[in-house]
């Protein structure tokens, strides 16, 4: 094998492609991959644009889609992310030696979602390019290299997975049928259903959020920390835990970085946030429950009162919610193709109501709801829809739950311990944030705890941790899955989790 570059010679991970006829074109060797194509530089699809017109460039991606017109020329959509550029092989574009009519062969023999390599110019199409995302170029191959072979047949194909549920409906009312890709068997081939561009954009806005979630309380003066996540007993209370050997000991896997947050705070942190793995061993096969999601969690000291916290969220979650209408217009227009959402509504102000006003909303409307109790799925639901119509938000607090369906560490309300300083936050009826202010005595965290049926023993460090001095403080922790669910309107979790792992699914 002709190395073609002297500074590569004998290294297996430089080598050069096993052309065919000499012809620029042909399957790169078991363990290459890397190697140069001297006169072309490595481009990104989504960079090409007129102005780059009549540049050499190269580029790397999946052959999205192959299309032979007779024996001389074929085209090749090359997908790079979610960018797409149509690629026109042979048709006078050919490295010469083999001809145009080797190159379209072997352009046309591609299996879908190979990885090859373009090397060609910039050119502009006469008219747009339909189909693609850079309409208004299209590349005139000169060299074309197979990097990595997919199977011919694919369990499932980047279109079909692409395919909106509106679009089958249409389909089969026409009278044709179209493919429809599953839930569960997106999931078990989630590698290629990750291509699509609604799930290129749905990870982009997950990552968006995430940074602007550190960033903001970074500007406020917050410190990131990492909790552990093997702990001796139970960070919420109840029994859905993981629970393992550690080195002989009983443990389990956190329900949260709760206890360890706290503790952060007494150890003269005053605010700390965290992004990190939350576990729930909960049999919850529900549209929004998780066994494993990244939890953001912040806790802070408290100064006057808990309402300093449902500050905070009303200043992030805006800040939030602004940036990804700013910043993220073309990954909501992917995913809003595949799965339609209409935009979120929020006041720049975040609405808060207390709880006895909801429920009082709700019984007004005629929903019964069980007195001082949680919120069942409905209620929610139904609360939404009566502050959508009432307030114009589809994003708000409700304050001051009824202490009993708080965890033992919430702090009761000083005026009427029935209630707690405590606060959830909705987006389109549904529950995304639980927060509070924590209760900072230890006689009364111990207490509160034995009356959940908690070991009292088994968080003993935690509750011995306020014995040496601490400060009033609270907090909140939201699922950034669930957030991104919400704000994007997806209907089910596992489309906003990476690799999702619910009561049901460990892989892949």
């Amino acid at each position: 094998m002709s190395t073609g570059d002297d500074d590569n010679h004998g290294d297996p991970l430089q080598q050069q492609p096993e052309e065919e006829d000499g012809g620029g074109y042909g399957d790169v060797a078991v363990g290459g991959g890397l190697f140069s194509v001297p006169g072309y530089e490595w481009a990104d699809v989504a960079a090409l644009g007129p102005d780059v017109a009549g540049r050499a460039v190269r580029v790397r991606g999946a052959a999205h889609a192959v299309r032979a017109v007779g024996r001389r020329v074929a085209f090749l959509v090359l997908r790079q992310g979610s960018s797409t550029v149509q690629c026109v092989v042979g048709g006078g574009g050919g490295g010469g030696g083999g001809g145009d009519a080797g190159v379209a062969r072997f352009a046309a023999g591609l299996s879908r979602e190979s990885v090859v390599d373009v090397a060609g110019v910039v050119s502009l199409p006469r008219e747009p390019v339909r189909g693609t995302t850079q309409q208004e170029v299209e590349i005139q191959v000169k060299k074309l290299y197979c990097i990595s072979k997919a199977t011919p047949n694919l369990p499932i194909s980047v279109d079909d997975a692409a395919r909106s549920e509106e679009d089958v409906v249409k389909a089969k009312a026409a009278g044709e049928q179209l493919v429809h890709v599953g839930q569960d068997k997106r999931l078990d081939f989630r590698v290629i259903d990750l291509r699509t561009p609604a799930n290129q954009a749905i990870f982009r806005v997950q990552c968006e959020i995430e940074n602007i979630f550190r960033q903001v309380l970074l500007s406020e003066g917050f410190v990131g920390i990492h909790t552990p996540k093997l702990i001796g007993g139970s960070s919420e209370g109840g029994a859905a835990v993981f629970k393992l050997d550690y080195n002989g000991q009983p443990a389990c896997l956190a329900q949260s970085p709760q206890l360890h947050k706290q503790m952060a705070i007494c150890g003269g942190f005053e605010r700390v946030f965290e992004v990190g793995p939350v576990f729930r061993a909960e049999d919850s096969n529900t549209h929004r429950h998780l066994c494993e999601f990244v939890g953001l969690d912040m806790e802070m000291a408290i100064k006057d009162h808990y309402s300093e916290v449902c500050d905070v969220v009303d200043r992030l979650f805006v800040a939030m919610f602004d940036h990804l209408n700013k910043n993220c217009a073309k990954e909501l227009e992917a995913i809003n193709r595949q799965y339609p959402f209409k935009p979120l509504k929020y006041l720049p102000k975040t609405l808060r109501i207390e709880y006895d006003e909801g429920i009082r909303m709700l019984k007004e409307a005629g929903v019964h709801v069980e007195a001082m109790g949680d919120l069942n799925t409905e209620s929610e639901k139904k609360l939404g829809e009566l502050v959508h119509t009432k307030y114009d938000t589809d994003f708000y607090m409700l304050c001051r739950y009824p202490s009993a369906v708080r965890p033992f560490y919430t702090m009761p309300c000083s005026d009427d311990p029935r209630y707690s300083n405590s606060f959830d936050v909705f987006v389109r009826g549904e529950e995304i944030i639980s927060g509070a202010q924590r209760v900072h005595v230890p006689e009364v965290l111990a207490r509160q705890a034995e009356e959940r049926g908690i070991d009292v023993g088994s968080i003993a460090a935690y509750v011995d941790a306020f014995r040496y001095g601490a400060p009033p403080h609270g907090g909140f922790g939201v699922g950034l899955e669930r957030v991104v669910m919400l704000f994007c309107g997806l209907g089910n979790i596992r489309k906003a989790s990476l690799f999702p792992r619910d009561p049901r699914r460990l892989n892949p």
